[in-house]
């Protein structure tokens, strides 16, 4: 749902009728896994890589709040430890890993809007909520409790330009005024002052498997921008597609690691940059009609030929298309909709020019008649 400066609220699906994206619980989908998990292996807690010898397959830890050093052998190694990724760093010091991190100019900080005087939504639940402003923009997704959670996205340099109270209220009345009242003025001075200003990275490496028995999955490999909703999805397919190569390779860790590193780089890099991509279409193109319009030609189209043309959205958030294959996909399809559109300026155009030609003839027209397709 999108908010226009004026208040005026507009509906842009993501999809078809019956597809939407659900907003997880982060802590409960930890429990959940942590639950499966525990049926199947043995866990432990507060263990700190601190370095790793790939070559004697030994990982040296810091146990628990005294740091005592403990040295664990394994025989294959999965590093999932995050954008900070320690197996990361020890791949890059044991052999030849292209490596490339950026840290944005953009931060984001979280707001909360709080339920109705009644314990009701303030707003539609059933919606991601944006408010875009060109520069930068404001989404809110719905929370079991009621509230709603807000994250404001900005250049630093508009974050630095907000130092006080009246210095944010000031810029939320001009640039948000349909959330003011929802938020609540106390409720959003103590949110924004109390909670950090945070950055967002993306980053990428090549390649996810070394030295024969190091993989690298998740945010370790191939951190992204949120802007598309599926750093997590990516993370998780990424476990999906190895569980699918051990199938295929007999359970040979080796051999399954070496064919998903030889592929899934070009899938994790394509997913980096569509979410780059969509903050620009979150922020500014969604108010732009030229957009909207193409949005509904993309939907026209998926309805008539649902297997040939697929929207961009919806082969991200609702297919098993991989993101390397959906750049490409997307790109012919920009093409065929560019070229529709052009034909449809022409057909345009030359009726206006022969309406035109008919008027200068001083002849009456009737141009409820008049057919511009056939």
């Amino acid at each position: 749902m999108i908010h226009s400066l004026d208040g005026k609220l507009s509906v842009q699906p993501y999809g078809t009728k019956g597809q939407a994206i659900y907003s997880t619980d982060r802590r409960r989908l930890n429990e959940l896994l942590l639950t499966e998990a525990e049926k199947v292996a043995t866990l432990h807690f507060e263990y700190r890589l601190n370095r790793a010898d790939l070559d004697k397959k030994t990982l040296h830890f810091n146990v628990g709040k005294e740091a005592q050093e403990t040295l664990v052998s394994a025989d294959f190694v999965l590093g999932c430890d995050g954008a900070f990724s320690t197996v990361r760093r020890q791949m890059m010091r044991w052999g030849r890993l292209d490596y490339q991190q950026e840290y944005i100019n953009h931060g984001y900080k979280e707001l909360c809007m709080p339920p109705t005087a009644s314990g009701d939504f303030a707003m539609p639940e059933n919606h991601l909520h944006i408010w875009a402003r060109d520069e930068f923009m404001m989404i809110a997704l719905p929370n079991q409790d009621r509230t709603f959670t807000l994250t404001l996205f900005m250049p630093f340099d508009v974050f630095g330009t907000i130092e006080t109270e009246e210095d944010l209220l000031a810029f939320f009345v001009k640039h948000f005024p349909d959330s003011v009242d929802l938020i609540g003025v106390d409720r959003l001075m103590k949110d924004y002052f109390a909670n950090p200003t945070s950055s967002v990275i993306s980053l990428r490496c090549r390649p996810h498997f070394m030295s024969g028995s190091t993989l690298i999955l998740g945010d370790a490999a191939h951190a992204v921008v949120p802007f598309f909703g599926q750093g997590l999805n990516a993370g998780l397919e990424d476990s999906l597609v190895l569980h699918e190569l051990l199938e295929a390779h007999s359970n040979d860790l080796v051999v399954a690691a070496t064919e998903y590193a030889r592929t899934r780089w070009m899938d994790t890099n394509a997913i980096g940059d569509l979410s780059m991509d969509n903050y620009l279409e979150m922020r500014s193109h969604v108010n732009s009609r030229v957009f909207v319009m193409r949005k509904h030609l993309d939907s026209a189209l998926h309805y008539l030929f649902p297997r040939i043309f697929i929207p961009l959205y919806t082969m991200v958030a609702f297919t098993r298309i991989p993101y390397h294959q959906v750049v490409k996909r997307n790109r012919r399809q920009r093409r065929v909709v560019n070229f529709l559109g052009g034909v449809g300026m022409l057909a345009v155009g030359g009726a206006c020019a022969y309406v035109g030609y008919v008027a200068l003839k001083g002849m009456r027209v009737d141009i409820s008649s008049f057919r511009f397709w056939r």
